[in-house]
């Protein structure tokens, strides 16, 4: 065998992530809001885009997949047809462009003074007066009020906005004692006199280091803290395993006043800061829309208003190429290939999402109609086989996505359950379904009948459900269910 330097021509297969195809990942796996704000990015840095404010191009609702005969064209793929029955058939696409340059308008596509997509008449206002309401105070400020009104004192106001800003979001102070009086320069006895001066502030409680003193500050302020009551306070695992015959043992207090001393306890808040947190809640935009139709079918759509859509500005290239360099024209050539891509991945987005939505329908459709005992088991690679898509692309399309239902708004992964096999093997169970049974079981015991946890196991396998006991009280702590005793001392509780 000679040696030597030898030329050899080998052919070989491997994928490459192209920039393309990692924006389509991404897109695909991304929520509506980032999407939106991706979309905000592109329109910024690529000029050849702008958003399309005219008439939605959403389909219209169809029925679902399971709800209309899909047949596979002559010589096509059947997903090929699964797609074309869910998003139908567009009279134009945003990627016609030839299309679209004959029928734009340069007047109302915003290519002026008025801006991109924007109006010159400053006569029509969408804000409504909710955009213009004064936002509430803080929490801090409301301290901060009370300090200055409080202490006249220049070092006890500035140990008093420093207790402020070290204040947690429910109200408590957890900072040691001597790491304060270390970072402020004082004595201990000095922070502690302005602390406990500062925890008579409205909400009364705040300040406080543990649960039991926030507690025993709020009965302070009610007068309602007595011998008795602060033993309680000093008890409160006990209260919090319903241990009332204990409790009477070491307050010194018969059943009546008991029931009176827990229902104080009760009236009280814990976290006293946590209700100043006038943080606007972020409501969930569903992704899909779903809804039944008077035949009884299942109506899907995409929802329009998350749905981004961006046209490519073919008017503005065709004037603007003829004047540019050869770099402004290689310039132009990458943003338009960008845009064309990004219109193209936009639009793939939007049909896997409705095909796998479908899908999920079809899979679900005993929940959907008969409730959530009724929730099959189901995994990603049932969804990834009937709709001929990898698992890892059904795993992107369902994560932060939501559903309206006519049940409510969920998750698509909600959908996506564990299998519980059946007694003797009968039918499989799906574990959210099992889960919601024991809740309903708990919730249907009477102060006779507190079922313990051998008793739901026997319950279910009569149901037709082979489950274990650890996996019961698994369930159960999942659901925050108290165990029988906790719940047989409740139960027996007279309040």
């Amino acid at each position: 065998m000679a040696i030597g330097p030898r030329l050899d021509l080998r052919q070989s297969q491997s994928l490459v992530m192209t920039p393309q195809l990692r924006q389509a990942i991404k897109l695909l796996q991304f929520t509506n809001m980032e999407v939106s704000s991706f979309i905000d990015e592109e329109l910024e840095r690529n000029p050849l885009l702008e958003r399309d404010e005219g008439v939605s191009t959403v389909p219209l609702e169809r029925p679902a997949i399971d709800q209309v005969p899909v047949a596979a064209p002559e010589g096509g793929d059947v997903a090929d047809a699964m797609v074309s029955a869910t998003m139908g058939t567009e009279a134009s696409s945003p990627l016609d462009h030839a299309e679209y340059a004959e029928t734009y308008d340069p007047g109302s596509a915003g290519d002026g003074a008025s801006g991109r997509g924007g109006s010159a008449s400053f006569e029509t206002d969408d804000r409504s007066i909710d955009d213009f309401a004064e936002m509430g105070k803080t929490l801090r400020e409301h301290l901060g009020e009370q300090l200055r009104l409080s202490f006249e004192a220049r070092a006890d106001r500035l140990i008093g906005a420093h207790l402020i800003a070290l204040l947690e979001p429910s109200g408590r102070l957890s900072a040691p004692p001597e790491a304060l009086a270390a970072a402020m320069g004082c004595d201990i006895a000095v922070i502690e006199a302005v602390r406990f001066r500062m925890m008579r502030f409205d909400p009364v409680g705040m300040f406080a280091r543990d649960l039991r003193e926030c507690l025993a500050v709020q009965l302070m302020e009610k007068n309602r803290f007595d011998p008795a009551m602060a033993r309680m306070l000093d008890n409160l695992d006990l209260l919090a395993k319903r241990d009332l015959r204990r409790l009477m043992a070491v307050c010194e207090v018969d059943s009546a006043d008991l029931v009176e001393m827990i229902a104080e306890i009760r009236r009280l808040d814990p976290k006293p800061g946590s209700a100043w947190d006038n943080t606007p809640l972020v409501p969930v935009i569903p992704d899909v829309l779903m809804r039944a139709a008077p035949d009884g079918v299942w109506l899907l759509e995409l929802n329009p208003e998350t749905m981004p859509r961006v046209l490519v500005n073919q008017t503005f290239t065709a004037r603007v190429l003829p004047r540019c360099t050869r770099e402004e024209r290689s310039f132009l050539a990458e943003k338009l290939q960008t845009a064309n891509w990004l219109v193209k991945s936009l639009q793939q987005r939007a049909q896997t999402i409705l095909k796998v939505s479908a899908e999920i329908i079809r899979q679900q459709d005993g929940f959907f109609r008969l409730g959530v005992g009724h929730l099959r088991p189901l995994i990603l690679r049932d969804i990834a086989d009937a709709v001929e898509m990898h698992e890892s692309t059904v795993s992107r399309v369902t994560a932060g996505k939501y559903m309206a239902t006519p049940r409510g708004i969920y998750e698509l992964k909600y959908f996506f359950t564990t299998a519980i096999a059946g007694t003797r093997g009968g039918e499989t169970h799906s574990a959210e379904a099992v889960r919601h049974r024991i809740r309903a079981m708990v919730a249907g015991e009477t102060a006779d009948g507190i079922l313990s946890d051998d008793a739901i196991v026997a319950s279910l396998r009569r149901e037709g459900v082979d489950i274990a006991r650890r996996t019961v009280a698994k369930y159960r702590d999942a659901l925050r269910i108290p165990s029988s005793v906790q719940r047989k001392r409740e139960k027996a509780e007279p309040v």
